[in-house]
């Protein structure tokens, strides 16, 4: 009966050692075997056999920054057998930067990265993710100081690209690939910013300023070139009507050459304006002064042409 009783609990020790040792592995992930302490191998996703007593899980401890209710970050330990293989996304907590021109600003920034060796993640640094916040904390500070406010204020993509060119570098050691670097926000000094904002309402009224001037410009210019354009077809219907007009008046003299070869056309044309004009000062009810030319000679020969042209 004892010995029954040994032998069963022999069993279910056994089965416990060896359901320990057997490890599931999921997809993106990795576990590091250390055999008597020393790297031994990489699981990765799939099932696993570790031998009891002789190799061990490696355990890592890695700190992590955790926001809380009053958006304050703590800093948090944990304990980690299966490394994740997967993109992460680390949120700095807002840190002052001081530009080139001494100049103190407060920026935020997120970086993305993952593992793509768990043996360097684990051996070749101690504690991975506060070594990347140090890293890009550091690097933050010598770019934007290398860099005067202007030029950080508009190169916003630039000092992303630098951040993660060289935070790139300098983590490959680690078995880490940074994938990306974003600033969230910029923010001078409130002194910087009032100015800042009045600098840009003087722009925006210059700006409106230069557009109205241009606009009543255009629109003197459209209103000369108009008015250029009107004289220029008022000249030209007069010159079209005179010229209509002599053409109408050599037909007449042609007509009247014609029709009296001995007679002076001219003359009757004279005479014509003549009885016009007498017609226009004559006509109304106001009393008129008629002054007559001293030469009205030519203008009795005239009419007594006009006389004949008409009984011929």
């Amino acid at each position: 009966m004892i010995f029954n009783i040994l032998l069963l609990s022999v069993a279910l020790i056994l089965s416990l050692i060896i359901l320990s040792s057997v490890y599931i592995v999921k997809q993106a992930e990795a576990i590091i075997v250390e055999k008597l302490g020393r790297y031994k191998k990489t699981l990765h996703p799939g099932i696993h056999f570790v031998w009891p007593f002789i190799e061990s899980i490696r355990v890592s401890y890695w700190s992590f920054l955790l926001q809380d209710n009053r958006n304050d970050y703590l800093k948090v330990i944990k304990t980690t057998r299966k490394i994740d293989l997967r993109e992460s996304v680390y949120d700095f907590p807002k840190q002052n930067v001081i530009t080139k021109d001494n100049v103190t600003l407060e920026i935020n920034a997120l970086l993305y990265y993952h593992i793509t060796d768990p043996k360097l993640a684990v051996y070749s640094v101690q504690d991975l993710p506060d070594a990347i916040e140090k890293l890009t904390q550091t690097t933050l500070r010598n770019v934007i100081g290398s860099m005067d406010l202007d030029e950080t204020l508009v190169s916003r993509d630039t000092i992303n690209t630098k951040l993660r060119l060289i935070l790139d570098e300098a983590t490959d050691p680690w078995g880490v690939k940074v994938s990306r670097v974003e600033l969230q926000e910029i923010n001078p000094p409130y002194d910087i910013r009032e100015a800042m904002e009045k600098q840009m309402r003087a722009e925006r009224d210059r700006r409106a300023v230069i557009l109205t001037s241009e606009g009543k410009k255009r629109a003197a210019i459209l209103e000369a070139e108009g008015e250029r354009e009107s004289a220029i077809l008022r000249a030209r219907g007069l010159a079209e009507s005179r010229i209509l007009s002599a053409d109408a008046e050599a037909a007449a003299l042609k007509t009247i050459q014609s029709a009296i070869p001995n007679a002076n056309p001219v003359n009757y044309i004279i005479a014509n304006n003549y009885i016009k004009a007498l017609g226009e000062i004559t006509s109304g009810k106001d009393n008129k002064l008629i002054i007559v030319p001293l030469e009205s000679s030519g203008l009795t020969g005239a009419v007594t042409q006009i006389k004949e042209i008409f009984k011929n």
